[in-house]
């Protein structure tokens, strides 16, 4: 009986490989080939998803005030959905800078900040469409902003608009457009399923039904940036582009 022939492991530039290992191989490097992939992405989500039971289970018992359960249901999920992605990347790979695509270039800066406006223009263009069919789209961040500002200080609000502007486009960025995007590319899915499969990802997880299509049309202008870019910078640039006026709103009402 003929033994199984051994799978050979994905080559460290693999095709849909982050600029950034160009780079490293470029400057002499040794890399080797990343053993996470796309059960690393899973475990991203499904943390998130698991310590934010966690957090709601444990300040209901403890009968946290509104805006700590708040803060801490920001916070401490972050730890699966940012952290896996570098810890993983870091245990089962190069780093996250390589293997994930963390550069930011005076390039990234302008696609992104064209890209941000990009998807400010499409999302509120579905957003007009869908509010004439479903009625309210506001977006349960600002939903949670206007009871934390009526329940809570100055303080509380300023850490969840910063968390909105900037915490969340970075942590969402490194594990949809970086670990997931890379993880199915490395699988060798054509470019344009992985830009379908993480775009419909990221518009699910929000969880919020009525907003699915302006998530929709927002992720796919980000996945194609890093598509374009073949790193993290410029999809984070636009993700914060997107997020600040909603960051702003909290801030000022």
């Amino acid at each position: 009986m003929n033994s199984p022939v051994p799978r050979a492991r994905p080559p460290a530039d693999y095709g849909g490989c982050p600029i950034t290992v160009d780079r490293a191989l470029a400057r002499g490097v040794t890399l080797r080939p990343p053993r996470w992939g796309i059960p690393d992405a899973i475990v991203a989500l499904l943390g998130f998803v698991i310590l934010s039971v966690i957090v709601a289970v444990v300040a209901g018992v403890a009968g946290l005030p509104f805006w700590v359960t708040l803060l801490l249901g920001v916070f401490v999920p972050w730890l699966a959905l940012g952290g896996w992605p570098l810890l993983t990347t870091s245990l089962q790979g190069n780093g996250p800078i390589i293997d994930l695509g963390i550069t930011l270039r005076w390039k990234d800066v302008g696609w992104g900040l064209l890209g941000g406006v990009a998807a400010l223009v499409a999302g509120s263009v579905v957003a007009v469409i869908v509010q004439a069919i479903a009625g309210d789209v506001s977006s349960a961040a600002a939903d949670l902003g206007k009871d934390l500002r009526n329940e809570a200080g100055l303080v509380p609000i300023l850490v969840f608009a910063a968390a909105v502007g900037f915490g969340a486009p970075i942590v969402e960025e490194l594990a949809f457009r970086g670990l997931g995007y890379n993880a199915l590319a490395k699988r060798g899915l054509p470019t344009w399923a992985v830009i379908v499969i993480t775009t419909v990802a990221f518009s699910l997880f929000h969880l919020e039904p009525v907003r699915i299509p302006i998530l929709l049309a927002s992720g796919a202008i980000l996945a194609v940036l890093r598509w374009q870019t073949r790193g993290l910078g410029a999809p984070i640039v636009a993700h914060m582009v997107n997020n600040v006026p909603g960051a702003a709103f909290l801030l000022w009402g």
